[in-house]
């Protein structure tokens, strides 16, 4: 059965179109035939004039085209004092053209942490907000109760950006009619119900606490460099990008940015810690087991480990 798609860019940086753009197996126009995905409009790749796309957004509007898919990326402005003048489309807020859609809409993808839970910009004076999400409380945009046509709230799916695999994952499963279980953020379970930390390869170092300090090094990045791997849901090191890696894998600490919060108000590369044990700890961690045990292990660690990490 056919489906029509329309993305719309709001308050963001364009990374997750970008993401989706450099999927390969299958490229996006490849999948888009494949599921019979009439792609009806894109900021980025549309050619039409001014008036084209008016006439498209009053059919949708009208209920004289059928709207399917629904992609928002980036959050919706809602500034200054709620106006939502400070993000316009043909003078008008933009905020109100994305309501009018999504109540057309028979599916919602929020498409990046912006989309989903407001990003950058939720909290301060552009009043962001995600779709259905600011931050970690339900609500944003339009409502905790909302539910599109086709019977689901938004499904968000968070990164900075997004996963391309996890966009086409999602697409194809609603075009096929396969179920999909969403987790209490209203993300697909499939890609968020593991932590970062899942998959990292530095596991074995996290768990004997054989840390590091500087960049560069293949120990645990949490502890000192303010890694969010053992915090955060994402498929990151489930999916790999491009088949080949992720942040954690080659050194970097994982920044978080599949968490409602992000981006976090205090620095990334820093662990924030009370007598050098991190403030947060992973779920469902007990804070006087985590210091005992910690302890421990680091005594217990085995010496391949730490002959690996030094390179002595």
């Amino acid at each position: 059965m056919p489906m029509n798609l329309l993305w719309i860019h709001c308050g963001g940086c364009g990374g997750d179109t970008w993401s989706l753009f450099n999927a390969f197996s299958p490229p996006i126009d490849a999948l888009f035939k494949a599921l019979n995905i009439t792609l009806l409009w894109h900021p980025s790749i549309s050619d039409t004039d001014i008036s084209e796309r008016q006439r498209l957004f009053d059919e949708l509007l009208q209920g004289d085209r059928p709207l399917d898919i629904l992609c928002v990326e980036g959050s919706i402005i809602r500034g200054p004092r709620g106006t939502g003048l400070f993000d316009t489309v043909m003078g008008k807020p933009k905020k109100d053209l994305v309501a009018s859609l999504s109540r057309r809409a028979a599916y919602i993808l929020a498409v990046g942490t912006c989309a989903s839970f407001g990003g950058i910009g939720a909290g301060d004076e552009i009043e962001a907000t995600g779709m259905q999400f600011l931050k970690w409380d339900k609500g944003g945009f339009l409502g905790a109760d909302f539910t599109s046509r086709g019977g689901l709230p938004v499904i968000n799916l968070p990164g900075c950006p997004c996963h391309y695999d996890v966009i086409s994952g999602v697409l194809s499963a609603l075009v096929l009619g396969s179920p999909i279980d969403l987790t209490e953020y209203n993300s697909p379970a499939e890609w968020y119900n593991v932590m970062v930390h899942q998959g990292c390869t530095r596991n074995e170092y996290h768990e004997y606490r054989v840390e590091d300090w500087h960049f560069g090094g293949k120990g645990c990045l949490f502890f000192h460099l303010g890694c969010h791997g053992p915090l955060a849901h994402g498929p990151c090191n489930k999916l790999l990008w491009h088949r080949r890696s992720s942040k954690t894998r080659v050194g970097v600490p994982c920044f978080g940015c599949t968490r409602p919060d992000f981006p976090q108000p205090y620095p990334f590369f820093e662990t924030r810690n009370i007598e050098g044990i991190p403030i947060e700890l992973p779920e469902g961690i007990n804070r006087a087991h985590y210091m005992a045990y910690k302890g421990m292990a680091a005594a217990a660690a085995p010496p391949r480990l730490k002959t690996r990490k030094t390179g002595i």
